[in-house]
């Protein structure tokens, strides 16, 4: 029989295994992660705007097309509809998206004083008032990045004290039903 001397490499010893982790090359595992976690957080903010918008169930059904109103919008400014404009100053929530609308100010022309917040302002282009008879109506124009034109088309309803109609999600090209609450 014969007996070698076994060298380093095919020693017993060598081949157990060690606590030290493995070595990886550097950057894979790092790299991996980060794309993890950037295609996970693209997800979750694309799935969190589809949800507000309304679509993949959200809360809001879509209506038809939208009907943008073009012009100015005016009011009729009787005593009786200058009165009734008033009962629109006050901030407003949309319970289904934490969405606030305050209107700060109703001039009797129909223009209207307003900010709008997501939770961050946004810039209101344009706001205005107006009364057909006993009805007012608000109508609201956003312009800012991710609101492009997005509009709010809204009548008062008095007995449940709330602002009720829709909203024209202009990047996504839909219209949605929407309520807005009385908070003050």
């Amino acid at each position: 029989m014969r007996v070698t001397n076994p060298s380093p490499r095919s020693h017993p010893a060598a081949h157990v295994p060690s606590s030290r982790p493995c070595p990886i090359q550097p950057g894979t595992r790092c790299a991996a992660v980060l794309t993890v976690t950037v295609v996970l957080a693209v997800g979750l903010c694309v799935a969190i705007v589809l949800l507000r918008g309304g679509a993949l169930g959200g809360t809001r059904a879509p209506l038809p097309a939208p009907t943008v109103p073009g012009g100015q919008a005016g009011a009729t400014t009787t005593g009786r509809a200058t009165a009734g404009l008033h009962a629109l100053h006050g901030r407003w929530l949309r319970p289904d998206g934490g969405y606030i609308l305050d209107i700060r100010g109703v001039e009797t022309s129909g223009k209207i004083d307003a900010v709008y917040r997501n939770p961050r302002p946004i810039h209101v282009a344009r706001a205005a008032a107006t009364s057909d008879g006993a009805t007012l109506q608000v109508f609201v124009e956003l312009r800012a990045p991710g609101y492009p034109g997005s509009t709010y088309t809204l009548r008062y309803e008095p007995q449940r004290d709330q602002l009720e109609g829709s909203y024209f999600q202009a990047a996504l090209q839909q219209r949605f039903a929407v309520v807005f609450v009385r908070m003050q």
